[in-house]
């Protein structure tokens, strides 16, 4: 496994900056985010990329697949534009010769990422797991057809409401077992499944499902804003050896991304935050009892 900068823990730079930023650093792999590639332009980014010899550790983010819970022609609608914006994600990664395009699923229909709850949404959370199911059953052929893998991100609990429905590692795997390998697999995130007493496990029966490995630790206490509640790796909660372990002997060889949502990281010199990382990465994530 080798080291890659997931582009928003560097979130002041713009596509052509993290790619200079990685080749100063001696990174082999960036994963990208869609609204970066858009500004700079998709054709752009993918020669960009290629001509500078990285990898695309992934492309963030396909996903939000739930709104089609709401009731009636809302929620048909909203299911079709949901499909339709996947659809460009898969091609988008196809271009970009992303690993995989990682997808955030969605929360319950009708509540909307950070935002107070509104006057009307759905409590009905096993509905909208079905919901990411049924949306599968359409986006995994079709991405399939073009060389790209779905990774299910499981999301920490806190999110569930208006981000993923997919909590832990498992129930994200029994969604991907559904489909072929080279079409669904998951995302091991280690802020997201740290805590989960069935992790090294499913872990384990994931196997050569395992599409991504970010990491990057749990802080404590969380921020006000809990999606800023990231940290540098050593700097909260996680053991990261075990887990570490645990996805190497499972079988991926894949890179590992650093990926950290927080605002004094993203106010920090992005050379030193990358240098941090890089170091971290060695003595705490990947270090050896």
């Amino acid at each position: 496994m080798s080291l890659s900068l997931n582009q928003r823990t560097t979130q002041r730079w713009s596509v052509p900056e993290a790619v200079a930023g990685c080749l100063r650093h001696g990174l082999e792999a960036i994963g990208l985010w869609r609204e970066e590639v858009a500004e700079h332009g998709l054709a752009r980014s993918a020669k960009l990329v290629r001509d500078a010899g990285l990898r695309v550790s992934s492309l963030c983010r396909g996903g939000f697949l739930t709104a089609g819970g709401l009731p009636g022609e809302e929620g048909r609608r909203a299911f079709a534009a949901a499909l339709d914006d996947n659809k460009r994600a898969v091609d988008e990664a196809a271009e970009l010769g992303a690993a995989c395009l990682v997808m955030v699923v969605g929360g319950l229909p009708g509540v909307k990422p950070g935002e107070p709850l509104p006057g009307a949404f759905s409590r009905d959370v096993a509905g909208a797991r079905r919901q990411v199911a049924d949306a599968l059953g359409v986006l995994a052929p079709y991405a399939g057809e073009r060389g790209v893998k779905l990774a299910l991100e499981p999301l920490h609990p806190i999110y569930c409401p208006d981000r993923a429905v997919l909590s832990t590692l498992g129930q994200a795997l029994d969604l991907a077992l559904a489909h072929p390998r080279a079409q669904v697999g998951v995302v091991v995130d280690t802020f997201h499944v740290w805590w989960d007493p069935a992790l090294l496990e499913q872990i384990a029966r994931a196997g050569d499902r395992i599409a991504s490995y970010q990491v990057c630790d749990y802080l404590h206490p969380l921020p006000a804003d809990v999606l800023l509640g990231r940290g540098m790796m050593g700097d909260g909660v996680i053991g990261f050896p075990p887990i570490t372990r645990a996805v190497a002997e499972a079988g991926y060889t894949g890179d590992v991304e650093v990926e950290i949502f927080n605002a004094d990281i993203w106010a920090a010199d992005p050379d030193e935050v990358v240098a941090t990382m890089k170091d971290r990465y060695a003595t705490v994530v990947t270090a050896t009892p």
